[in-house]
């Protein structure tokens, strides 16, 4: 028997940073994002040899060992490691499985797009279907937040946990005590058309560590740095107005506003905006791109550009002279999937 789980990436749209503790716990936080057509893998498979085999193969990393209840989350795989140890403490009665777990996803760690948050929930999705774990989507997503941020002790957010298990375009909302409620927006079929014809998304060539900016962010907070606060204040305030816009297909104020948030959004951090970034954002705009931001924490990884479909192939011919590249983006509509398949 083999099983198979795949999750979405995001496009964090609007509040990013707001669903970080300890802001989100005193004002609370909101998130737009939207899922999107490129994948975190994951193939599972039991074995028979009393072996446990980790592998990422877009990463060249693997690793086996003797089967054990416990693995060290200590070198590579440390995601993979987290996953197996919860698994096996709270759904497995602490009893070890012999299996080889092996992932991939279409990008790279600190890519900006939730892509470490996103396998975590793969992984976690194999394990409920091997298992047949009564987990809903607010169980997994919240499962794959511990992980990360309590067992590993991974700096980050809330929100990336989330939008790979719900999919789709989703205003989130996060308040302290690790409550999440995730507003799933019904976007007209036109409106989703018109945003996919203006989106342009655009790799840097840099990945990044979130956790430094993330970090970053959190000092200012519990510090009390007004401008680090009244940042993430707006970039919350703009979230809500994004998906008022949003819903009523209003894409060019959208698309004020998102450019407005990415003023505010490196106010949080002087790490979030590099000299590429911004010189790759100004290349653009003399283009005639409407708006642009980084998605993710910043300091490199993908931005995303809103530009009028009319001056479309003008922004590409822009970013073409810069040394990132052009990616395909269309939204996604579901989240986290698994399924298996028998062997002959």
């Amino acid at each position: 028997m083999i099983i198979r789980a795949r999750a979405p990436l995001r496009l964090g749209i609007a509040g990013g940073g707001t669903d970080v503790s300890p802001f989100c716990d005193r004002y609370g936080g909101y998130v737009l994002n939207a899922s999107i057509a490129m994948y975190a893998y994951a193939v599972l498979r039991p074995r028979e040899d009393n072996r446990i085999s980790f592998s990422a193969t877009d990463r060249n990393e693997s690793f086996t060992c003797e089967t054990a209840p416990f693995v060290p989350a200590e070198g590579d795989l440390q995601l993979h490691k987290g996953v197996y140890n919860r698994i096996m403490r709270d759904f497995n009665g602490g009893r070890p499985i012999a299996l080889d777990l092996v992932t991939y996803s279409d990008a790279m760690a600190g890519s900006g797009l939730g892509s470490s948050s996103t396998l975590v929930v793969t992984m976690i999705k194999a394990f409920v279907e091997l298992l047949n774990l009564p987990l809903g989507e607010y169980e997994i997503a919240h499962l794959a937040y511990e992980v990360e941020r309590q067992d590993l002790g991974l700096a980050g957010g809330k929100q990336d946990q989330y939008a790979a298990t719900f999919g789709g375009i989703n205003f989130m909302e996060f308040y302290k005590d690790d409550r999440v409620i995730v507003n799933p927006l019904r976007v007209k079929n036109w409106i989703v058309s018109e945003l996919e014809s203006s989106l342009l998304l655009y790799f840097t060539g840099l990945s990044r560590d979130s956790a430094s900016i993330i970090q970053d962010q959190v000092r200012n907070v519990s510090a009390g740095a007004d401008e680090t606060t009244g940042a993430l204040q707006a970039l919350k305030d703009d979230a809500l107005r994004m998906k008022e816009h949003l819903l009523r297909g209003e894409i060019r104020q959208f698309a004020e506003c998102l450019d407005r948030s990415w003023q505010a959004k490196k106010r949080v951090s002087k790490s979030i905006a590099t000299d590429l970034i911004n010189e790759t954002y100004e290349a653009a705009k003399r283009a005639g791109a409407l708006a642009g931001k980084v998605s993710g924490a910043g300091g490199g990884g993908f931005m995303m550009f809103l530009v009028d479909p009319a001056r479309r192939m003008a922004v590409i011919e822009a970013l073409s002279r810069m040394p990132g590249r052009i990616m395909p983006c269309h939204f996604a509509e579901y989240g986290t999937q698994s399924w298996r398949l028998y062997d002959g």
